[in-house]
């Protein structure tokens, strides 16, 4: 019975809903004490919704791990364009990343192969295997674009959110999901919705391709949610639009952050003071 329901983001398909809890629960509580505000909120109280395993390989000798992928499993269309929108947000917050328009001497047959090895030597990328990175743009692809794999996520998130349950956080693609859930489901309880370091302000590739129900449209506001707060650190390269405001309206309450050498990582995130606030507001009186 999860007062505050969590989602998880890209690239966890060899994680599970109890190994997140155990580090976002602690981030979560040093949030709230950023806030100066005591809450009594336990372990139980929160509830991380899984479903990286629906994106892992199926199992067989030797091979646990992701697969072999390389630039050129990198799809035309979707996957190039998001690969091509990261490196470019990656060379504006990045001086050390030449941007994707830029006259270079070493040139490679494609534009997928030119970006990932790009990326491989930005701060925000570093250390990120190739074929990491290709898995997560396919992650996302199939996310927004089939339908069975979406809703099974969605019904994941259904099942975890009760009468009691008052907050909702998403971090990167989880924010996408919680978007649409909440949409979809007007009826659910929940006050305060928590985005971090959203996908979700990407014109063409993500808010373009929002399901916001039968009567709604990109850019409604999530059901019945009275505050929804989204943080962003300037550097997080996949919280490409950092305002979301322009497109889901004034009320979005958002703020820029600064996560040091980790800006896309949400216990960086949660464990801000601005965090800790949005949790508090969705308690209210309880």
């Amino acid at each position: 019975m999860a007062r505050v329901v969590c989602i998880h983001g890209i690239g966890q398909q060899y994680t599970g809903e109890r190994e997140l809890l155990g580090s976002w629960y602690p981030a979560l509580t040093d949030g709230l004490t950023r806030a100066d505000r005591d809450l009594a909120i336990s372990e139980e109280d929160v509830s991380c919704v899984f479903y990286g395993d629906l994106f892992r390989p199926p199992g067989r000798a030797l091979a646990l791990q992701d697969p072999p992928l390389d630039a050129f499993d990198v799809a035309e269309g979707f996957e190039t364009d998001l690969l091509l929108a990261f490196w470019a947000e990656a060379a504006r917050t990045d001086e050390g990343v030449v941007p994707p328009d830029a006259r270079t001497l070493v040139r490679t047959p494609r534009q997928a192969q030119r970006a990932l090895n790009v990326l491989s030597r930005s701060r925000f990328f570093a250390g990120v295997a190739m074929r990491a990175l290709v898995l997560d743009l396919k992650q996302v692809r199939t996310y927004l674009c089939d339908r069975d794999v979406a809703a099974a996520i969605r019904q994941r998130v259904a099942a975890a959110v009760t009468e009691r349950t008052r907050v909702v956080v998403g971090h990167s693609l989880g924010s996408v999901v919680a978007y649409e859930a909440l949409c979809a489901n007007p009826d659910w309880p929940v006050r305060a919705l928590l985005t971090l370091g959203s996908p979700l302000g990407i014109r063409n590739l993500v808010y373009d391709r929002l399901r916001v129900g039968h009567d709604g449209k990109p850019g409604s506001w999530p059901g019945r949610v009275e505050r929804w707060t989204n943080i962003a650190d300037e550097g997080d390269v996949v919280a490409l639009v950092k305002d979301l405001r322009p497109l889901f309206g004034p009320r979005v309450d958002c703020h820029l952050v600064h996560n040091g050498a980790r800006a896309h990582d949400v216990t960086r995130y949660l464990n801000t003071p601005q965090a800790g606030r949005a949790v508090l507001d969705g308690f209210g009186s309880d």
